[in-house]
């Protein structure tokens, strides 16, 4: 009897040893298939959630106040992703997040369907970034371009297919394009600047809503082109290499810089960047105490993370704006 009972217990042992394995092996899975653009900052005893996504240009900044918000409040986890501001936007219209990071304003088209869909929203200006146009670390050739040279070698149809063809002195050796994909702000705010018309330009370049991918490819292509936003520029700036831009013939020419965007001379390619608010996220203290905390701190880390931070003022009009 002694030893049929060690027998079941044994067994009952063994099985339940196997069963916990499968779900340590069911959970491992699950965690590596989760996305890998979305990072959360998180406690054990976390018991609020902030979730956030959108514009890849705008998450440096989000992540690092998130970063330092989570110290301060331990007991709020905060996720933040990069679909891009369009696919952010797509997730705050249908009620998903609390908020969308924005490296351009509303479309019209966004605000029809953010009203059909019963969400009202706050934009919030948080800082100013500028397009950063680079080129490959060992080109020794383009030390500038004009804004109509851009125009020419991104607009739909361009005859440009190699540097000669922009100018005869250059080699004669494909130009190998890396920008934005369609669901980014920073594409809609290139192609309209540059091109002339929203997303108007020319289909054979690699396009990524990750700004890391394009940074890969211009540093691994000598003769690479690409944009992004200038702060993932300045992470990266030991692999590419920054090109002034002129906005016509007759002007200087530029490089991006805290001042130069600061100051709007470094044109046409500076805007500002945003956080639209779900309101229906309002009423959650945890969204309120995050909210409030970006404003307090974004200026200063704007800052550290490549970006220039608006006038204190601006940022304590907006904070008066939200309270009830």
């Amino acid at each position: 009897m002694k030893t049929f009972l060690n027998s079941k217990i044994s067994l009952a042992m063994a099985v339940m040893l196997i069963g916990l394995g499968w779900a340590c092996e069911k959970k491992k899975s699950a965690e590596s298939a989760a996305p890998t653009n979305t990072k959360t900052a998180s406690t054990a005893n976390a018991n609020g959630l902030v979730k956030i996504d959108g514009s890849s240009t705008v998450f440096p900044l989000t992540e690092a106040v998130a970063e330092e918000f989570q110290k301060e409040n331990r007991d709020i986890r905060v996720t933040v992703g990069f679909s891009g501001t369009g696919g952010g936007m797509k997730k705050l219209i249908a009620n998903e997040i609390d908020l969308s990071g924005a490296s351009r304003p509303i479309k019209e088209s966004e605000i029809a369907q953010a009203k059909a869909n019963g969400i009202d929203y706050k934009e919030i200006k948080i800082a100013y970034d500028g397009i950063a146009i680079m080129v490959n670390k060992d080109n020794s050739f383009v030390n500038e371009l004009t804004t109509s040279q851009l125009k020419a070698i991104w607009e739909p149809n361009s005859k440009i297919q190699t540097w000669a063809d922009l100018n005869p002195a250059w080699p004669k050796e494909p130009i190998k394009l890396y920008g934005p994909g369609p669901d980014s702000g920073t594409f809609d705010y290139f192609t309209e600047t540059i091109t002339g018309e929203e997303k108007a330009v020319r289909s054979d370049f690699t396009a990524s809503e990750d700004d890391n991918v394009l940074v890969h490819g211009i540093a691994g292509d000598k003769y690479a082109l690409g944009y992004f936003g200038f702060a993932y520029y300045q992470e990266n700036a030991d692999s590419l290499k920054l090109v002034p831009i002129r906005s016509d013939e007759k002007a200087p020419a530029i490089i991006p810089s805290h001042e130069s965007i600061a100051d709007g001379t470094y044109k046409p390619l500076s805007r500002p960047i945003f956080i639209y608010l779900n309101q229906k996220s309002w009423g959650k203290p945890e969204v309120k105490r995050f909210v409030n905390y970006y404003l307090d701190h974004a200026g200063e880390l704007a800052t550290e993370v490549g970006y220039v931070g608006l006038e204190t003022s601006l940022y304590e009009t907006q904070r008066k704006e939200l309270q009830p």
